[in-house]
């Protein structure tokens, strides 16, 4: 029994385009684009000038927007103007506290400032003092009664212990650990 034939003849596809013959374009030729009519150099400045200058009714809507817009603004600063006056007040002591309230600063500086916002900023500094103390006596664990001696030796030690520790994290010690 014989194998069937499945071969396919070839084609060249150029040999059979040029068999057909010159192919018929329904579009424009290059040689049709490079022989169109252009225009002269004057008539492209006078577009370019007619695009510069834009239409003149877009010119007179900007005109009117821009009007509009000023008067707005006008408006705008009248109001924030005669509010600033008594808002710049409340503006400045507000700046004053958050500035206090960024310093750990004693009472006795705080009265020396202003009269008028010395008792907020006292009010803020206790609250402080008291955040503070909270914080030692977590760290200290330490029993009230026996405050006045044993605090004093536990904060020499504590900042001792600190400053060593400082120390090693700059030198980049990290493996030893203090008692």
């Amino acid at each position: 029994m014989g194998k069937r034939d499945n071969r396919v003849a070839y084609m060249n596809p150029i040999a059979m385009a040029r068999s057909r013959g010159p192919v018929q374009s329904s579009g424009p030729t290059i040689q049709d684009y490079l022989n169109r009519p252009r225009p002269t150099w004057e008539e492209v400045k006078e577009q370019l000038e007619k695009k510069k200058k834009g239409s003149k009714a877009l010119a007179e809507f900007e005109e009117k927007m821009n009007e509009n817009w000023k008067k707005e603004l006008e408006k705008h600063r009248e109001k924030l103007l005669s509010g600033s006056e008594s808002s710049s007040k409340k503006r400045q002591r507000k700046k004053k506290e958050k500035k206090k309230s960024g310093r750990y600063s004693s009472s006795s500086s705080s009265s020396s400032d202003s009269s008028s916002s010395s008792s907020d900023s006292e009010d803020e500094d206790k609250k402080q003092g008291k955040r503070r103390k909270k914080k030692k006596n977590r760290s200290h664990k330490s029993s009230e009664s026996s405050m006045s001696e044993t605090e004093s030796d536990s904060k020499d030690s504590l900042k001792k212990k600190r400053s060593q520790k400082m120390e090693l994290k700059r030198k980049g010690n990290y493996t030893l650990t203090l008692p």
